[in-house]
């Protein structure tokens, strides 16, 4: 069961025995949305939808994307940081093209990212 207390914000997974007896004496001192209430075996891994398949396709460019976004940047300011065109920054974000490890370097140093989030073929750190 996926519960969570609104005030204070905490989001809790319950697993076992006497659940609904732990969630009702906490509904007693706080506001509580169970959010799901189905057995973990109904539940689907994320990397098994399709969502997740079709982000992995272009999981650095998403990576890049992400990046500049939260640099606060448009893909013109990045490219004029770069000293390259637009269109390559829109190329590299949609998998269009790759770039190599000089350019990765480039842009982690412009985005403040590390270099291993933007480099093709490294698996990312959970």
């Amino acid at each position: 069961m996926l519960a969570l207390v609104k005030k204070p914000h905490i989001e809790i997974s319950l697993h076992g025995e006497h659940i609904v007896e732990l969630v009702d004496w906490i509904k007693k001192k706080y506001d509580v949305t169970v959010l799901a209430d189905a057995p973990e075996d109904e539940f689907v891994a994320i990397e098994s939808t399709e969502y997740w398949k079709e982000m992995e396709k272009n999981r650095v460019g998403n990576l890049l994307a992400g990046a500049r976004l939260k640099a606060g940047l448009t893909q013109a300011q990045l490219a004029a940081k770069l000293g390259i065109r637009q269109n390559m920054v829109s190329d590299y974000e949609r998998g269009r093209r790759t770039y190599s490890d000089a350019m990765a370097k480039r842009l982690s140093k412009t985005l403040k990212v590390r270099e291993e989030h933007l480099k093709y073929g490294s698996k990312q750190e959970h």
